[in-house]
């Protein structure tokens, strides 16, 4: 990976669930830039696949490597001190914060601000330095904006290296409590490959068997309580595609609670969708000592769920 200050390249291996993705798409995902950023690299011929100047529209097989020239990151992200920030747990490596809903992770321009990576940088100046990308203020993942939860930074680049690379190897393990409306077995899994829809909008839904840019994507759940027609679910998620909890619920005719996207019914009494990141679970990357972090459900939720009649 380059680093975060100064022109260096990022080097990329293509995975066999990656295989057959539009480069554009893959890059994008890789390093967490906007359609508009992986346009304007193709525009510089600031990417290589195996060594060769790459076009927009080519596709990548598995074991394929990509090269890209990352121009130099101008300033960080802007601290905002009187931002909220919620710390669950911090020590010299990392720091896990609890995000609440309606907060971005981190702005889609450095310039923006109002996301859960201005609040960081303002707390702990070194996480701006720490991750590829100045914009993502040593975040080592995200959390969609109407989910609330544990999200986990680094304080400097090689943690950051490293978490990312325990994220991607699945090494991270991630919990998610659901409220979901609809037929649903006490527990099982959900194995279907996702890919993003095409047109406009953020979205992803099951691919076709064989389908061309689809991304695997599996998770576990276990139903916690009952009332009436709704559940209370664990999701683990063992991948980490986007969208994958909320869109694995709804192709198995359970769809998050107030998840409209998703085919969800809104409810009254919230004014987002009932999904909270309830825990991480990993080995620590300085002490590889076994941790786990565990965030609050939200009163909105808590609430909810009293009104229902199913146990906080």
């Amino acid at each position: 990976m380059s680093t975060a200050t100064g022109e260096g390249p990022a080097d990329l291996k293509v995975t066999s669930e990656a295989g057959g993705s539009r480069l554009d798409v893959f890059i994008g995902h890789s390093l967490h830039l906007s359609r508009a950023q992986v346009k304007k690299l193709f525009e510089r011929g600031a990417i290589r696949l195996d060594g060769r100047r790459a076009k927009k529209g080519d596709s990548v097989k598995a074991g394929q490597a990509v090269r890209v020239l990352l121009p130099s990151a101008q300033g960080s992200v802007t601290p905002e001190p009187g931002a909220p920030l919620s710390v669950l747990h911090v020590d010299d490596a990392l720091v896990f914060l609890d995000k609440p809903a309606g907060m971005p992770t981190h702005p889609i321009d450095i310039a923006e601000s109002g996301t859960l990576a201005n609040a960081v940088v303002a707390r702990f100046p070194e996480c701006a330095t720490a991750a590829a990308d100045p914009r993502e203020a040593g975040l080592c993942h995200r959390l969609d904006v109407d989910t609330s939860g544990v999200i986990v930074a680094a304080r400097d680049l090689e943690t950051w290296r490293r978490m990312r690379d325990a994220f991607s190897a699945g090494e991270i393990d991630k919990r998610y409590l659901a409220l979901v409306a609809g037929p649903i077995a006490d527990r099982g899994e959900i194995d279907v490959p996702l890919r993003h829809r095409a047109g406009r909008g953020t979205r992803v839904k099951p691919a076709l068997t064989g389908e061309t840019g689809a991304r695997r994507a599996e998770s576990l759940f276990q139903v916690l309580a009952r009332s009436s027609e709704y559940a209370l679910v664990e999701m683990q998620i063992i991948t980490g595609v986007l969208h994958q909890v909320r869109a694995h619920l709804a192709a198995i005719g359970a769809p998050v609670v107030g998840d409209v996207l998703y085919g969800g019914k809104a409810h009254p009494a919230l004014r987002r969708f009932f999904l909270h990141a309830r825990s991480l679970e990993l080995n620590h990357p300085q002490t590889k000592a076994r941790m786990k972090v565990e965030s609050p459900l939200p009163e909105e939720l808590t609430g909810l769920l009293v009104r229902l009649g199913i146990p906080p």
